[in-house]
């Protein structure tokens, strides 16, 4: 089941982050840097002023979640930025992720028409999840040299990538 996240998610939230988090690559935050906070901070943010789902599997444990949100200005009030998501390691390569983001796009195509467009950016190396991106719609727009630290201290390229809703006809 895919539904929209709760504050009383956020300690199921929590304990996906961090075992994901503890894979190395598994997420770009560092299992040191998952914390009850920074969920709650996410979470409350993404409730107020943009969209998180949880995956849940039928033991009722989130094994998957997704957010995005406005960044505040009213310039970029149509933007979902920061786009995150994150399935259980146990449960990658098993439809999850995809149907997350399929079920994200649809509720902002269907609940959301003021965004136009949706942002994430994926560490160079992690040609799986560009591939992932590229196939719900996410286009590479760009390329920031060496923004990532990455996994053994190597640095890398971040891919910039945008999703952006189908214009609608003009009479």
């Amino acid at each position: 089941m895919i539904r929209r996240s709760k504050l009383e998610d956020a300690d199921a939230i929590y304990v996906l982050y961090a075992e994901t988090a503890a894979v190395p690559g598994g997420l770009a935050r560092c299992r040191d840097e998952i914390t009850p906070t920074y969920i709650r901070t996410f979470l409350s943010r993404c409730i107020a002023d943009g969209l998180s789902l949880v995956a849940v599997d039928d033991g009722g444990r989130v094994v998957g979640e997704v957010h995005a949100s406005r960044c505040g200005l009213r310039v970029f009030g149509h933007v979902l930025t920061d786009l995150t998501i994150s399935v259980h390691p146990a449960c990658q390569s098993h439809g999850w992720g995809r149907q997350l983001f399929g079920r994200f796009i649809g509720v902002v195509t269907e609940e959301m028409p003021e965004i136009r467009r949706i942002e994430l950016s994926a560490r160079e190396s992690n040609t799986r999840a560009i591939r992932f991106y590229t196939s719900l719609g996410f286009v590479p727009e760009g390329r920031l040299k060496g923004r990532v630290c990455g996994v053994g201290g190597r640095y890398e390229d971040d891919i910039l990538m945008g999703w952006l809703r189908t214009p609608v006809s003009r009479p």
